[in-house]
């Protein structure tokens, strides 16, 4: 019997036994049995599914100027000078820094903030925290140590106007 690869003739007169044909596969490969995507059927029939948001790090050590948009989570643990839109939430990391103008859902605040949050639900201030800008939020947590300058709304319903809600300087004038 001859090895694979070996270099040493048959003996004499010893015919080797021919080898089988290779043997062909005639079967096709499986497919998943898939219904063809129609985005506008399944929309129109399904109530929309929470998709999990996925989060984007910019990490210490990191200077980056520009600007996000877009769905998802943010954190940053480095600074960023540019603005951030986001459906979803941004934390800023103690010891990071971000310049510029945010608009998330939730907002927190552990390292430094210098811009305006705007359309937030939800803002907090860790002990951490400094912050120099307006908060215009649906809530705000502030914990005991959180610095910040600049103006703040919060708990009021756009559909409440700002007449509800600014309520400073207002006397009898008597």
């Amino acid at each position: 019997m001859a090895l694979w690869k070996d270099s040493t003739p048959p003996a004499p007169g010893i015919t080797p036994a021919p080898s089988p044909p290779p043997v062909k596969e005639t079967r096709e490969p499986e497919r998943a049995n898939v219904a063809p995507l129609n985005l506008n059927a399944d929309a129109t029939r399904r109530p929309r599914e929470r998709v999990e948001m996925k989060d984007s790090v910019i990490s210490g050590g990191l200077n980056i100027e520009g600007k996000i948009e877009g769905a998802g989570n943010v954190r940053i643990a480095g600074r960023f000078k540019g603005d951030v839109h986001i459906d979803g939430d941004l934390t800023i990391e103690a010891g990071a820094h971000l310049t510029g103008q945010v608009r998330a859902n939730l907002v927190v605040v552990a390292g430094e903030l210098q811009g305006n949050v705007e359309s937030a639900r939800r803002v907090e201030l860790a002990d951490t925290a400094v912050m120099t800008g307006d908060v215009k939020a649906g809530a705000l947590t502030v914990a005991a140590g959180s610095r910040m300058r600049g103006q703040v709304e919060f708990g009021w319903e756009e559909k409440h106007g700002k007449a509800h809600a600014d309520t400073r300087g207002l006397g009898t004038g008597a």
